[in-house]
């Protein structure tokens, strides 16, 4: 068909937010996706792994001929069916297999056969990844700034400020400390990948600087791209110096109050505050050996009393307690180790303004 010829710039399609109809198998899609990838399968799990044996043990002809016979009569209609209604909801997408062969061939060809020309993407999957490597490697050759400082300094804050920011954190779906994970679910490591490059892309071509904030090699289960980590292993550093007690307000606001609201809304408010109670028990727990056996007890105590008075009255001025040894003895120490280890790249410090500013000015 003449729509699957069309010469293809697979980077103006990651560019644009162009959708794409996945239809590899659920399996597949969740190793690594695309952004405005939607998941619309010629063949589930157990379909594709019996074609896969198949095709192991009688080769090519006779898996093909089991695939039809297993994606038949009313299986078939209602696939074509869904593959219909999101060529009508994305009249500008593109149908995507594993690398352009024989299953986006065979969607568009059963669309074709109801009256609908739908493009696909020549080299599937396999093109639009490889082109998401290359896009890394790429772009996290330009100068990069780093943004640093002490727990709640609003450093992720200060990146949605900033037109050339991008917040690594938000892309990981983790705030990258012990408790650090949201409600959302982290992306496999390609996806997470898939999603930075993407962003990356889309901001390229207003912007020459990067504006990172000053992370380690992972943050919860993701895993920085090499090209990207080195380049951040050598940048510049503008530190975020605010007073102790802004510092509490954010993380309170943060960690307590949006997060107690995240939970409540998300399960409801029986399972949403025992989801809750579990997120903080589990951010302490992961740090264990570093507080030591009794020291975690005796936070953990202190959590316990501030959960209690929290489900009494609604506040959660009661976690500070906990909090403010947590940071004083654990977090703040090994932050200012870290930075001790990078004096030489830091070019600036200042308050939350006086950085914003700075940035500002110097950071385009």
């Amino acid at each position: 068909m003449e729509s699957a010829a069309l010469p293809q710039n697979i980077r103006q399609i990651l560019t644009t937010g162009t959708p794409l109809i996945d239809v590899r198998a659920p399996v597949e899609f969740q190793q690594g996706s695309m952004p405005n990838a939607h998941n619309i399968p010629l063949m589930n799990d157990a379909e594709r792994s019996a074609v896969g044996t198949c095709y192991k043990q009688q080769g090519s002809a006779k898996a093909v001929e089991l695939g039809h016979r297993l994606v038949n009569g009313e299986i078939r209609a209602k696939r074509i069916t869904a593959w219909r209604k999101a060529c009508q909801q994305f009249p500008h997408g593109y149908i995507c297999c594993a690398r352009g062969g024989m299953r986006s061939h065979i969607v568009q060809q059963w669309l074709h056969e109801i009256g609908i020309e739908y493009p696909l993407i020549i080299g599937g999957y396999k093109a639009l990844r490889q082109a998401a490597i290359e896009v890394t490697k790429e772009l996290a050759q330009r100068p990069i700034i780093l943004i640093g400082g002490y727990t709640g300094s609003g450093k992720t804050m200060m990146i949605h400020e900033l037109p050339n920011g991008i917040d690594l954190e938000g892309i990981a779906h983790h705030r990258g400390s012990s408790f650090g994970r949201t409600l959302q679910q982290q992306y496999p490591q390609a996806t997470f990948e898939n999603h930075l490059a993407v962003e990356m892309l889309k901001k390229s071509q207003q912007h020459t600087r990067w504006i990172l904030e000053d992370e380690g090699r992972t943050i919860g289960a993701n895993s920085l791209p090499e090209a990207l980590r080195a380049q951040m292993a050598n940048a510049a550093i503008v530190v975020v110096e605010d007073p102790f007690e802004l510092r509490l307000q954010r993380l309170k606001e943060e960690y307590f109050d949006r997060m107690t609201h995240a939970f409540l809304t998300a399960y409801g408010e029986e399972q949403g505050w025992i989801a809750y109670s579990e997120y903080l028990h589990h951010g302490l727990s992961a740090i264990h050996r570093r507080l030591g056996s009794q020291r975690t007890i005796e936070l953990t105590t202190s959590l316990d009393i501030a959960l209690a008075e929290q489900q009494k009255s609604g506040k959660t001025d009661a976690h500070l307690i906990w909090l403010v040894p947590l940071l004083n003895e654990y977090y703040d120490p090994m932050y200012h180790y870290q930075l001790s280890q990078k004096q030489d790249r830091i070019v600036y410090r200042g308050n939350y303004q006086e950085v914003l500013q700075w940035l500002i000015t110097h950071g385009n």
